[in-house]
C-alpha cells in the first residue's frame, strides 16, 4: 500500500480507502440486508493489506452500514483504521439539533468519538441551512469535547458554491465526486486543485462513476489497449486519479472481495506521474468517445442553472446518457427514483424556457426533459 499526507495533518493515509456504501447484500432488492460475514471479511482484508481509512454515513444501507463497520472494527482492528462518517444535513432543515445524530452514530459504530466527521452532501441550500442553524458552532464544541476529531464535508453542487464553502470555514478535508469522465462535473478538477491549494485533504468518491467505468464499450477498450498497458478498466480509472498529486485518497466502493483485491493490487504500484503522455491521450480519446455516445450533448457546464423550478438539468441528462453509454438502465433508474429530490426531476419543468436561453450547446432542453421524463416513467412501469 502507498500512503499520502492527509492535507495539513501529520497523518499518512492509504491512497485507497474503503467506502461502505455498496457492501455485499443478502437480498439484492433490500439495501439494508448487508451480508455481514462477507462485509466484515472485506473490511478486515482491506485493513490487513494496508487500508487505514474507512468511510461510511448515516443513511448508507438504511443505517446498517455504520452498524457493520462498528462490528468489524472491534478487537485488534479497532485502532488500525480511521473512521469517517457523515452528518445527514438534509435532516437539519428545521434546525433540529445535530447532537442526536452524532450520538446515534457513535452507538452504531461502538466508538466514543469519530475520527473524521463530514457534513454530508452539501449544496448551496444545505450550506445555508448549516450556517443558519449554527451547525459549525456545534461542531466546534464537539471537537473540543473530543467527540469529533476533524471536520470536513462531502459535496454535490457547482464550483462556485464549492469555493465559497472552503473560503468560509477552515475545514480539514473535503470529499468530491471525480473521475476521468467527470473532469468538469461539480467541483471538478479546478475544485480539486483549489481545495489542495488551501491545505485541505481531498477524498475522491465515485472514482469509477459507480462502476460504470468498468463497463466500457468495446471501442474504448480497444483505444486503451493500444497503449500497450495491460491494465483493467478499473485500474485505468484509479491510476488516472493517483497520477494527480492533489488527490489524497480514493474510496473503493467494492461490493465483492474480488473487486477489492483488484483495487488494492493497483494501489500497490500507483504513484504520481505514472501516466505517460500517450496514456493521457488515450484517456482523453476515451472521454471523447463516451461523450459522443451520449444521446444528449450536455457538457455539464451548468449554464442552464439555476432552474426556477429546481430541476437539476445536467444531472438528469447525465442519468439518461448513462443508460446508453454504459448500458446501465437499472443503476440510472435507481438513482432517478431514489436519490433525486422530486423538484429536481423533469416532471417539475413548467417549460419557461429560461434554460434554453442560457445553453451554449443550444440543446432543446424542454423537449429533452420531456423525453427523459417519459423514458424513466415507462421503464419504471415495465420493471414492475
Amino acid at each position: 500500500m502507498q500512503y499520502r499526507r492527509f492535507g495539513s495533518l501529520d497523518f499518512q493515509v492509504s491512497i485507497l480507502g474503503l467506502g461502505a456504501m455498496r457492501l455485499p447484500l443478502r437480498d439484492p432488492h433490500d439495501e439494508g440486508s448487508i451480508d455481514e460475514a462477507q462485509a466484515i471479511r472485506m473490511i478486515h482484508y482491506a485493513i490487513d493489506h494496508g487500508v487505514n481509512y474507512i468511510d461510511t454515513a448515516y443513511p448508507y444501507h438504511k443505517g446498517m452500514s455504520e452498524v457493520v463497520v462498528g462490528k468489524a472494527l472491534q478487537g485488534t482492528y479497532r485502532e488500525r483504521a480511521k473512521v469517517a462518517t457523515k452528518l445527514p444535513t438534509w435532516l437539519l432543515e428545521a434546525c433540529e439539533h445535530p447532537e442526536k445524530y452524532l450520538r446515534e452514530q457513535l452507538k452504531r459504530l461502538r466508538r466514543d468519538h469519530v475520527d473524521f466527521y463530514l457534513l454530508h452532501a452539501l449544496d448551496r441550500n444545505r450550506w445555508e441551512t448549516v450556517l443558519q442553524c449554527r451547525v459549525l458552532e456545534w461542531a466546534e464544541r464537539a471537537k473540543a469535547q473530543g467527540d469529533i476529531g476533524y471536520l470536513g464535508f462531502s459535496f454535490h453542487d457547482d464550483l462556485t458554491t464549492f469555493k465559497r464553502i472552503i473560503d468560509t470555514y477552515p475545514f480539514t478535508f473535503c470529499q468530491i465526486q471525480y473521475n476521468y469522465l467527470d473532469v468538469d462535473f461539480q467541483a471538478g478538477q479546478e475544485g480539486l486543485r483549489y481545495a489542495a491549494s488551501k491545505g485541505l485533504a481531498v477524498v475522491v468518491m465515485e472514482p469509477l462513476k459507480g462502476g460504470q467505468l468498468v463497463r466500457l464499450p468495446e471501442e474504448v477498450r480497444r483505444r486503451l489497449a493500444a497503449t500497450g498497458r495491460n491494465w483493467t478498466p478499473a485500474a485505468w480509472g484509479l491510476l488516472w486519479l493517483w497520477n494527480q498529486k492533489e488527490v489524497t485518497t480514493i474510496l473503493s466502493g467494492a461490493s465483492t472481495i474480488r473487486e477489492l483485491e483488484e483495487n488494492i493490487e493497483t494501489a500497490s504500484f500507483a504513484h504520481e506521474g505514472i501516466l505517460r503522455p500517450e496514456d493521457l491521450a488515450a484517456l482523453e480519446e476515451a472521454r471523447r468517445i463516451l461523450r459522443n455516445i451520449a444521446p444528449i450533448p450536455c457538457t455539464t457546464c451548468h449554464y442552464c442553472l439555476p432552474c426556477p423550478q429546481g430541476v437539476n438539468i445536467p444531472f438528469v441528462f447525465g442519468l439518461y446518457n448513462q443508460v446508453f453509454q454504459f448500458r446501465d438502465l437499472e443503476g440510472a433508474r435507481r438513482t432517478y427514483f431514489h436519490f433525486l429530490q422530486p423538484e429536481e426531476r423533469p416532471e417539475n419543468c413548467i417549460e419557461c424556457g429560461v434554460c434554453e436561453e442560457r445553453c451554449p450547446q443550444e440543446i432543446p432542453i424542454r423537449g429533452e426533459l420531456k423525453k427523459v421524463r417519459d423514458f424513466f416513467q415507462r421503464s419504471s412501469q415495465e420493471a414492475t
